[in-house]
C-alpha cells in the first residue's frame, strides 16, 4: 500500500498543478468588458471617459477587451457636435469602442426643442441608457463613471 500511495501522490499533485496551469492559461485569455457612463456635459470628464477608454485598450490589447461608451442626459452632447470631445468618436468607434445614445434622452431634446438631435458617426442608439448600462453589468461588465 505504501508503494502505491508513493507513486500515486506525486502523479495526483501533478495532475492537479497541470489543470490549475490550464485554467489560469484560459483566465489569462478571458475577454474583459467595460461600460462607461457619461451623464454630465462637462467636457474634462467627457475627455476623461474616452482616454479611460483608449488607454483600457492600451493596457489589456484590443482583443483583449470591450468596451462599450453609454450616453445619456447631459453626457449625450458627448455624441452630437455639441461638445469639442464628439471629435474623437468616430475615430474610436472605428477602433472597437462602441458608443450607445440614450434614446430616451434624444426623444426629451427633440420633443423640447422642436429638432432633431444629430449623432456623430459610428453611435447606435438604444432605447434608455440606464437601462443598455445595468443590462451590460447584468453581462457582466466592469462599470466606470468618471
Amino acid at each position: 500500500m505504501k508503494h502505491i500511495t508513493s507513486i500515486l501522490v506525486p502523479r495526483l499533485v501533478m495532475m492537479l498543478l497541470l489543470l490549475m496551469s490550464a485554467q489560469a492559461a484560459i483566465a489569462a485569455d478571458e475577454v474583459h468588458k467595460l461600460v462607461i457612463q457619461v451623464s454630465t456635459d462637462d467636457l474634462r470628464t467627457q475627455n476623461m471617459a474616452l482616454n479611460n477608454a483608449v488607454n483600457v485598450q492600451k493596457a489589456l490589447g484590443l482583443d483583449n477587451v470591450i468596451i462599450e461608451i453609454v450616453a445619456y442626459g447631459p453626457g449625450l452632447s458627448l455624441l452630437t457636435s455639441k461638445s469639442p470631445a464628439s471629435k474623437r468618436v468616430p475615430s474610436l468607434a472605428m477602433q472597437d469602442i462602441t458608443f450607445s445614445a440614450c434614446g430616451n434622452t434624444m426623444d426629451t431634446i427633440e420633443h423640447e426643442s422642436g429638432k432633431k438631435v444629430v449623432l456623430v458617426e459610428g453611435v447606435q442608439i438604444v432605447q434608455a441608457g440606464v437601462v443598455r448600462i445595468m443590462e451590460l453589468q447584468e453581462q457582466g461588465y466592469a462599470y466606470v463613471r468618471p
